[in-house]
């Protein structure tokens, strides 16, 4: 059976001298395995389409173990994330989360669309390392069904004034009172908190238009990776990389204006 579908590369694997395995990620089918055979020689038709992180047209057979890439035709390589260490190693991070989500129908479409908005911010450097990541990994894990309830204080239902705690385990809010009395220390002030929310449940064009300071954004780094880690529940090798090469404590993030929505990549 011939399926024509748009698709990511999440990842790829030499095999031989000349093919590849990849996993895509596509809006209907979700996580798919195909190989491309030929694919690294410089003259093959599907040397360009099929890299890591292109975004291609492709045309595929369906075999007994996996599919078969025919074609490949390009619609975006985001050649800027090569530009930087930090940048791959972010991106790698990125497809690796998403790959473990393992999303598939209407989640599938949704991330491949996040995923590709954040590829094309990070490649054009249109956002912070650090926006983006904190975006990704809570509204990736919050359309994978693990919302956390950020509404109000689930002991004494306080909206906002001073810092707050974010529950990685239960997925709930604490103000600092009852943070205190949980002997649980704050790891949300107010800019983050506000953050946390617009993520989590404003429009998807909107999901990145916000900016942050330093501290604060550091605050919301760390609350959102620890969160994304609790609810997956297993490791990531590729967070040991991108820690290695950009220490997040120590990684710049500037206020970027978010008044209007960057052009995206639409799925």
């Amino acid at each position: 059976m011939q399926i024509v579908t748009p698709a990511l590369v999440l990842r790829e694997v030499k095999v031989g001298e000349a093919d590849r395995i990849l996993l895509l990620l596509t809006p209907e089918q979700g996580l798919i395995s195909a190989s491309a055979k030929g694919s690294l020689r410089l003259k093959s038709r599907l040397f360009s389409g099929c890299g890591l992180f292109c975004y291609s047209e492709f045309t595929l057979y369906e075999g007994r173990t996996m599919y078969r890439v025919d074609e490949a035709q390009v619609k975006n390589t985001f050649f800027g994330l090569r530009e930087s260490v930090e940048g791959m190693a972010l991106a790698m991070y990125l497809a690796e989360l998403t790959a473990a989500l393992a999303p598939t129908g209407k989640e599938a479409q949704v991330l491949l669309r996040l995923l590709l908005n954040s590829l094309y911010l990070l490649s054009e450097n249109k956002r912070p390392l650090g926006q983006i990541k904190a975006v990704f990994e809570l509204r990736a894990i919050s359309e994978a069904g693990y919302l956390p309830q950020l509404l109000c204080c689930r002991e004494c239902g306080k909206y906002e004034g001073g810092p707050f705690y974010l529950d990685p385990e239960e997925g709930s809010l604490l103000c600092g009172d009852c943070a205190a009395k949980a002997g649980r220390t704050p790891n949300l002030d107010p800019a983050s908190l506000t953050a946390l929310r617009h993520i989590a449940l404003v429009e998807d064009k909107r999901v990145f238009n916000f900016s942050l300071a330093g501290a604060s954004m550091r605050k919301l780094g760390r609350v959102t990776e620890r969160y994304a880690l609790c609810q997956l529940d297993k490791p990531l090798k590729s967070l040991d990389f991108l820690r290695s090469v950009w220490p997040q404590e120590t990684a710049k993030a500037s206020p970027v204006p978010g008044a209007e929505a960057e052009k995206t990549t639409q799925v």
